[in-house]
Parts: C-alpha cells; sequence; structure tokens
C-alpha cells in the first residue's frame, strides 16, 4: 500500500491548497494521472502540489478548477498562496498594498514592484541568490493584478531617472521593461513621472519610500533597510512623507514628458545596436 503523506490543512495556504486539490481530486473518483491527462501536466506534478513539494501556478489553478467544476476555488487561493511565498517581513506591506485605494512611491533604484515585467522582476529577485525564485517571482507579478481590478488603486510613481539606465537583466529586458512602463502611461489609474538627473539634489536624496492610503484606515508610510521593510502609520511620518512627495513631484517632469524620456532612454540604450549604427552613420 503507498503511503500517503498526511497533510495539516491549518499550516499553511500551501497546505490547505494542496489537501483541498487532493479532497476534491478524490471526491471526483480521479487518480493523479488521470487528473493530469485531463489538465495536461504529469501526474507526478499533480502528487508534487498535493504534497507541496511544488508551488501551483494560476494557470494550473484555472485548469483544474475546470477540470473539477470547481467554481473557482482554487482560482481564488491561489493568491494566498503565492502571497504566502513572498519573504515573510513583506507579507504584511503586500497585504496592505492590496486593500490601498491610493498608492504614491519614490524609487531611486529599481522600477516600483508593480511596475515591473517578469524578467526585469527575475534579474532583481536573483541578486538575492533565493532557493525559490520561481516562486518569488510569481509572487512578485501576483501582485500585480490588483492593476487589473475594475477599481484598482490611483498608483502614482516617482522614478528617479537612473532607474532607467541602469541596465538590470541586459538590454533586452530593460527594453521590454521600458516599454512595459510606456504602456502603462495609457492606464487609467496609473501615473508615472521621471525626476531627471538635472533635477540636482532633491528631497529623498536618503532613499525610496511609498505612502499608502486607505478608505477607513490611516495612511502608511513604508520604507525598507538592507534586510527588511518598515510601516508605520506615525501622523508626523505621513505628513513629512507627504511633503517630500510634493516636492518630488513638483520637481519631476510632467507625465507627458517623462513619457518621452522614457521612449528616448528605451531607444538609444536599449534599441537594436544594428539600427542605432545606421541612425548614427546616416
Amino acid at each position: 500500500m503507498a503511503n500517503i503523506q498526511k497533510l495539516d490543512p491549518c499550516a499553511s495556504p500551501l497546505d490547505y491548497y494542496g489537501s483541498e486539490l487532493r479532497r476534491l481530486r478524490e471526491a471526483n473518483n480521479l487518480k493523479q494521472g488521470q487528473l493530469g491527462d485531463i489538465i495536461f501536466c504529469t501526474g507526478s506534478l499533480i502528487g508534487q502540489i498535493e504534497t507541496t513539494k511544488k508551488v501551483p501556478t494560476r494557470d494550473f489553478s484555472e485548469r483544474v478548477d475546470a477540470a473539477l467544476g470547481t467554481d473557482g476555488v482554487f482560482s481564488r487561493l491561489i493568491g494566498l498562496v503565492l502571497r504566502s511565498q513572498l519573504p515573510t517581513w513583506f507579507q504584511p506591506y503586500a497585504e496592505m498594498e492590496s486593500c490601498a485605494s491610493y498608492i504614491s512611491t519614490y524609487q531611486a533604484q529599481l522600477v516600483y514592484g508593480l511596475l515591473q515585467t517578469g524578467d526585469y522582476a527575475q534579474a532583481v529577485l536573483a541578486t538575492g541568490m533565493p532557493n525559490d525564485l520561481d516562486n518569488q517571482v510569481a509572487a512578485r507579478l501576483e501582485r500585480q493584478r490588483i492593476l487589473e481590478r475594475e477599481r484598482p488603486p490611483l498608483t502614482w510613481v516617482v522614478l528617479d531617472e537612473a532607474v532607467l539606465h541602469r541596465p538590470i537583466g541586459g538590454r533586452e529586458v530593460m527594453r521590454k521593461q521600458l516599454q512595459r512602463l510606456l504602456d502603462l502611461a495609457h492606464h487609467r489609474w496609473v501615473r508615472i513621472q521621471v525626476l531627471p538627473f538635472a533635477a540636482g539634489e532633491h528631497a529623498s536624496l536618503d532613499g525610496s519610500f511609498t505612502t499608502m492610503r486607505f478608505d477607513d484606515d490611516p495612511d502608511v508610510v513604508y520604507t525598507e533597510d538592507i534586510v527588511s521593510g518598515h510601516m508605520t502609520a506615525n501622523p508626523d511620518t505621513v505628513r513629512e512623507a507627504a511633503r517630500r512627495y510634493a516636492h518630488l513631484q513638483a520637481a519631476a517632469l510632467s507625465v507627458e514628458a517623462s513619457a518621452a524620456l522614457i521612449a528616448r532612454v528605451m531607444e538609444e540604450r536599449y534599441g537594436d545596436p544594428a539600427r542605432l549604427e545606421e541612425r548614427a552613420m546616416a
């Protein structure tokens, strides 16, 4: 008789997902291999997810829902599962972010997480040499689903111009990332401004920060240090963050001029080398 691993569904979102997958699969009288055949994966993958050895994806969850007729159970669970794969210290921020009605952020080094492409996110997260890089990338991309809601948070991003020039992941990754920023320029709920080098000294030379506003709760300011993140609703800190952000917005290029700068940097720094050489010789 096969040794069936017992699961504690209360241990974690991933354990709960695995136990529900096993329970509902068995309720449909399907073996792991049979379910795998239906959703075009191996029975081994089904077993690994049921025993929490593998983290499911959103695509997998949607296919399981369709195969088992579970009315979106796994598609709803997957967000919680992927959020649980974020670093423990970051999970409270992700929870607050998902509830915010307005997000304003200044980023001095990197593109804001909600605006990152998968390849850019992978290059950034790989610098920490995690053992579960794919899961962390999936979790970061899952966060971005809040921008796809019927009424997403208004997200206002000020990027230091240095972010555009720092070649994270290489030429092609950066080109696609900057194109992503340009595409988001047409998003009704996203505003992107670039703080140009010409601004010189500015109100947040000491680093990046994010403020989140909620419908029924106090504003929260979030900052990070080298090992963790910190949130506070201290009124003095919130006021100081608002003051700094107002100065940053005033010093930054307009949304339209920012898009033009992003497009120019994308072509001049990350465009096709052959085309750039032809243009220079013309």
